[in-house]
């Protein structure tokens, strides 16, 4: 397998990773707001809280949505197969769920053969859990990944597997689970040998994650890797494997940041003796995001609007409040990342060098605020609402960040003549069409730029961008792209281009498929 071909892999397993990540946004706000509302601290507060009915209610939305977090690794399984499945995505994402089953069930028997089957009341201390009911190695997340690779290549191998008569009705799709089944046993019994080594490279790995200096280098890795769409892979990485720590609260182990915020934050809550582990957890965070979607990005938008052409500016006014916006009440920042990253590398470096000298004061300060996200809505929950997270550190951050940003951006979308929103001639004609939501004239105007329905071979998109593979790039025409609105073009790999939209996207990659089949009545 060449570069290229392993370049796209990598990027199509990146973005197969936000379906999961997806339906656990906005669980976790559920589960942040009733897991606040709930402990006795805020109850005592709160006069209207003490209500019996309420209480009920909100302990119930608690543990539906918790059920969400309990079984994370079986999302990242289905997420994982139907992102990454080019074939049948069905098959895949069923094959998915049998893998993970077998996965575990064989743990289980290779840990009894072997004598390491721990105790019941000794299995956190040694890496082990139940797990659906089985007693497994708490491989968490990356068990679910397993999974997911397993069933893919099962699919997209297998799908139209033919059998002697005999055995014809195991045929085609029906073989794809049964194959699946025999690659994980096969991963089953090769985990658990591997899994000690594993645990020593990627705890000798926390040493320097877990460092002072962990937070700044974290969050620039992670904006690093923003146009390759692999930020999630790395977000994961820090989350739920032990790189991330591993922690005893309660005399439990919990493995990855996630796993033990969630603990401390909805089961113990402040006033606990386990509550003084919060700045350790949430300097890796929301806390860090927030200084991004409260503060840079609102100064970025405002100098990009002050440095507007004047006759631009009532027209770009729009498009630079959905690109302040979308953030901050939607964490999505790449709209906004990729107005300018790819025309001004140097200025997108400056950007990550702000971000991260703002998240280690953050860290130094001991902000405790979580969780996941970084809209206005989880500094509200996880800071305001919560007592003890030194939520005014954002502001002591955030506010000379923000400004330090706006004269920096300011200065140097003049100095360097960086054509932002507003400082180029048809500024007002590409936000319109989207403003607009003109998404059949957007998807016309993409699908010419392309070079026509004869050079695109695919279009997907995640959640910012489409991504495309053509038959040639010598066709591109990237006027025509401009016209259609997007925010950025890049080529990562040979034949494969990344155009951007913002939140949209997903209505012209509709569009695009109208025209693609030819459907455009539809």
């Amino acid at each position: 397998m060449n570069r290229e071909k392993i370049s796209e892999q990598v990027q199509r397993f990146g973005r197969s990773l936000l379906l999961p990540i997806a339906i656990m946004a906005p669980m976790g706000m559920i589960l942040g707001i009733t897991g606040a509302l709930v402990q006795p601290y805020m109850v005592e507060r709160v006069a209207f809280l003490q209500n019996d009915t309420l209480q009920m209610i909100l302990t119930g939305l608690r543990q539906i949505a918790d059920v969400i977090f309990s079984n994370i690794p079986i999302l990242f399984a289905m997420g994982v197969s139907y992102g990454m499945t080019r074939k049948d995505k069905g098959i895949a994402v069923f094959s998915s769920i049998v893998a993970y089953f077998v996965l575990h069930g064989t743990i289980n028997a290779y840990l009894t053969a072997t004598g390491t089957l721990a105790d019941p009341e000794l299995m956190n201390e040694v890496g082990q859990g139940m797990i659906l009911g089985i007693q497994s190695l708490r491989i968490d997340v990356l068990g679910g990944i397993i999974a997911g690779l397993i069933a893919t290549y099962s699919a997209d191998r297998f799908y139209r597997q033919e059998l002697p008569l005999a055995f014809a009705f195991f045929a085609g799709t029906k073989f794809v689970p049964i194959i699946t089944s025999v690659f994980a046993i096969i991963a089953g019994l090769i985990v658990p040998f591997f899994w000690k080594y594993l645990i020593i490279g990627l705890t000798s790995m926390s040493g320097i994650i877990l460092s002072r200096f962990g937070p700044p280098l974290s969050i620039a890795i992670n904006r690093l890797l923003i146009p390759f769409g692999l930020h999630h892979v790395w977000t994961a990485f820090i989350r739920f494997t032990p790189a991330g720590g591993v922690y005893m609260i309660g005399g439990e182990e919990f493995t990855g940041i996630l796993n033990a915020l969630n603990e401390v934050l909805f089961n113990y809550g402040p006033g606990t003796e386990e509550w003084a582990l919060m700045p350790e957890l949430t300097r890796f965070m929301a806390q860090n995001q927030m200084l991004l979607t409260l503060f840079m990005i609102p100064a970025i938008g405002l100098a990009m609007y002050h440095t507007a052409y004047e006759g631009n500016k009532k027209a770009v006014k729009g498009i630079i409040w959905t690109l302040v916006l979308t953030p901050f009440l939607g964490n999505i920042t790449e709209p906004m990342e990729f107005s300018f990253l790819f025309i001004a590398p140097m200025l997108y470096l400056i950007y990550i060098v702000i971000v991260s000298i703002g998240s280690f004061f953050l860290a130094m300060l001991g902000t405790a605020v979580g969780y996941i996200r970084g809209t206005i809505f989880d500094f509200a929950i996880f800071g305001l609402l919560y007592e003890d997270t030194k939520w005014y550190n954002l502001l002591i951050v955030g506010i000379p960040i923000a400004i330090i940003t706006y004269f920096t951006f300011r200065y140097l979308i003049i100095r360097w003549d960086v054509k932002t929103p507003g400082r180029e001639g048809d500024a007002s004609e590409h936000s319109e069409l989207l403003a607009n939501k003109e998404y059949a004239q957007v998807a016309a105007l993409v699908v010419e730029g392309l070079g026509g329905v004869e050079n695109i071979r695919s279009v997907e998109n995640c959640v910012t961008r489409l991504r495309i593979d053509l038959r040639s790039t010598d066709v591109v025409d990237k006027e025509t792209l401009e016209r259609s609105g997007t925010s950025g073009m890049f080529f990562p790999s040979k034949n494969h281009m990344h155009l951007v939209f913002g939140p949209q996207v997903e209505f012209v990659r509709h569009a695009v498929d109208d025209i693609m089949k030819g459907d455009l009545d539809n």
